[in-house]
């Protein structure tokens, strides 16, 4: 899959783009696949570059979690209304949602080892009333207090 920056912002390949109007739809689609939806919040990526890496990442992770996942990108004019509704608070980040509850966030791009790691979790970890809090992932630079 093939994604690039143009006039209309990073346009994705074999992904659907979801807005307020169809993400519910994508949603339901999702759970009654069995799958968690992984949502990807770009951001403008002239903006933040790393959205392109996300953007190419996020085909390979559904490829390796194969029917587990199923995957969509908010359209850049949704991205302020969808990423309240699930949490999001820096661009670009994957947002991962199953049976209406957000299950996590991993923000910017990361190493193959932790998206792995941070993915297997989310999807097995126990659903519904007392399930664990959702993982937010920052970069590790971040979460030790050093700036850039």
């Amino acid at each position: 899959m093939e994604f690039q920056v143009g006039k209309q912002g990073l346009a994705r390949h074999g992904l659907p783009e979801v807005d307020p109007v169809t993400i519910d739809q994508f949603l339901g689609g999702a759970d009654g696949a069995g799958a968690i939806a992984v949502l990807l919040s770009a951001g403008d990526p002239n903006r933040f570059p790393e959205a392109i890496d996300v953007a190419v990442v996020l085909p390979e992770l559904i490829g390796a979690f194969g029917d587990r996942l199923r995957g969509a990108v908010i359209a850049r004019d949704a991205e302020r209304a969808l990423g309240e509704r699930f949490g999001v608070r820096v661009q670009p980040t994957l947002v991962f949602v199953a049976k209406g509850e957000t299950l996590g966030l991993i923000a910017k791009i990361q190493d193959w080892s932790v998206y792995i790691d941070r993915i297997t979790k989310l999807i097995d970890r126990p659903r519904g009333q007392n399930a664990a809090v959702a993982v937010t992932i920052v970069p590790q630079h971040r979460a030790q207090g050093v700036t850039l």
